[in-house]
């Protein structure tokens, strides 16, 4: 962990060591009982997601992720943990959501993150059932501009899809719960661990050869597909099925007549079943996919600037407003037994 974290640092740019030197200090003194619960945004495996503000100040409001460390160590995950609050911590891009600081106690672990009110893009996928065009391509170009950032970096994220994606009160998406992001070291080799969303998986994790950020790529092409059409074209009725169904390739999939055929490609290209052959993999990188045809009047230098209009702008009324995220009831379950291991020394 401590090569892991030293080899970040040194290879961070100046701007990102001043942003998040800056943000280390900004909250550098809250603690934890500084915080007030205000609504539930989510609930997952590990814990829930709650809205909070300042007790003093409800003009500004965050996200806490609050985790079981029982649950946890129960489920083997303290590593991707442990990796989740480092790589977000010291992320500096407009399509991560930030992470802000972390706390601790004998049962839960907890990060502050950025409030992203504008809700996941799958429940406004789910509510209109298709994006056209135009609205996929402007998600799709926020998710190549983290991957940009993160690929960089040498980090992997290995968990697209549709509900790790969030919208900020302007209208833009970024990507959220970095739970099975790793960073490679050294740059270039590849990693074994089997994890991610069965339908966003590629092959190679299936299959067990090693994967690396063009597993990623893989995954970009699947989610085209769903913003597309409303469904990820592999999908079965239990993972082993959808397994199966993503080993007799992309090529074995119908695709709707309402995708277009540079959208078509563009999928297919990075659906490839050999990873060397994925668009974004290639000598021009990331940039191909920039490129593509799909994108051709697309200007991914005015997204970066934030100056364009975003495709879908939610309506948020304040910062407490928490109506574009689903209702959940409170926790009905009691207190986790304490955790005393030591593993999260260093969260």
């Amino acid at each position: 962990m401590l090569y892991r974290a030293a080899w970040f640092r040194h290879h961070l740019t100046t701007n990102d060591c001043v942003c998040v030197c800056r943000l280390n200090e900004r909250f550098a003194h809250l603690q934890l009982n500084d915080l007030r619960k205000e609504a539930t945004l989510g609930v997952g495996g590990l814990g829930r997601v709650e809205l909070v503000t300042l007790a003093d100040n409800k003009s500004v409001s965050y996200a806490l992720k609050v985790m079981k460390k029982a649950r946890i160590v129960e489920t083997r995950q303290q590593q991707h943990i442990l990796n989740e609050k480092q790589i977000m911590l010291e992320s500096n891009c407009a399509f991560i959501a930030k992470l802000f600081k972390t706390f601790k106690d004998s049962k839960y672990l907890y990060m502050l993150m950025e409030a992203c009110l504008g809700g996941e893009l799958w429940t406004i996928l789910r509510n209109k059932g298709f994006f056209d065009e135009h609205t996929a391509r402007f998600y799709v170009a926020c998710v190549v501009e983290a991957f940009d950032y993160l690929h960089s970096r040498h980090v992997i994220y290995r968990d697209l899809k549709p509900e790790n994606m969030l919208l900020d009160q302007t209208g833009y998406a970024k990507l959220t719960d970095f739970g099975f992001a790793k960073r490679l070291i050294p740059p270039g080799q590849k990693t074994w661990t089997s994890c991610g969303t069965p339908e966003y998986v590629a092959p190679e994790i299936i299959l067990n050869r090693g994967h690396d950020h063009s597993a990623d790529y893989w995954s970009l092409g699947v989610l085209m597909y769903e913003l597309l059409t409303g469904s990820p074209p592999f999908t079965g009725d239990d993972p082993m099925r959808t397994y199966n169904i993503i080993l007799k390739g992309i090529n074995a999939i119908d695709f709707p007549r309402n995708i277009s055929r540079d959208a078509l490609n563009l999928i297919k290209k990075l659906c490839r079943d050999n990873p060397a052959e994925r668009l974004g993999y290639q000598k021009g990188g990331i940039e191909d996919i920039k490129k593509h045809e799909w994108f051709k009047c697309f200007n991914f230098e005015n997204l970066k600037a934030k100056k364009m209009t975003p495709p879908l702008i939610p309506t948020i009324k304040n910062a407490c407003d928490s109506s574009n995220f689903d209702s959940y009831p409170p926790p009905n379950e009691g207190d986790p037994p304490d955790d005393f291991t030591g593993w999260d020394e260093d969260f």
